[in-house]
């Protein structure tokens, strides 16, 4: 079966330095070390305790890093040049995507989500794809509740990092 998902991206320009814009949204997400939010959460023996080791790493906006690439750093690599600068943060809160694929499966795809920021020469370009347009055409309101929640968390921090 193949199914046709339309996604909605939400993009912002910031007239902020690319480096400045990278910190803003850097210090706004959680930073667990990976390897132990690993062992902690694959050896927790209940869900109180995989709640508590999620919790230890997120940010006060509720939200971790899982990765980040450096993509404008392969260009660089190809081309020779100082540019493109190209970021992508791979981000997200096991807890969230939980409930979202409670009710969807297939959440558990689009989740941790990415968000992408990226310097031309208009401005640093911060986007990301709507998890609730992955989700809506599943029909299901309460996983869609979720991924709206979570579209909020995000575009805020969006913001403020564009600000």
């Amino acid at each position: 079966m193949i199914r046709t998902i339309e996604v909605e991206r939400f993009s912002l320009i910031s007239f902020k330095p690319f480096d400045q814009v990278v910190a803003a949204l850097y210090a706004s997400i959680g930073h667990p070390d990976m390897a132990e939010f690993g062992r902690s959460t694959n050896e927790a023996s209940s869900f109180d305790e995989l709640k508590r080791a999620v919790e230890k790493g997120l940010s006060e906006a509720g939200l971790m890093l899982f990765m980040q690439l450096d993509h404008g750093a392969v260009v660089r690599k190809d081309t020779g040049r100082d540019t493109p600068r190209i970021i992508r943060f791979i981000m997200g809160n096991p807890l969230i995507m939980m409930e979202m694929a409670k009710h969807v499966p297939d959440a558990g795809s689009y989740a941790p989500v990415t968000v992408l920021l990226d310097e031309r020469p208009d401005g640093v370009h911060l986007s990301y794809d709507r998890m609730a347009s992955y989700l809506a055409p599943y029909g299901n309101a309460d996983a869609l509740r979720v991924a709206e929640f979570l579209d909020n968390k995000v575009e805020t921090l969006l913001h403020e990092a564009a600000a």
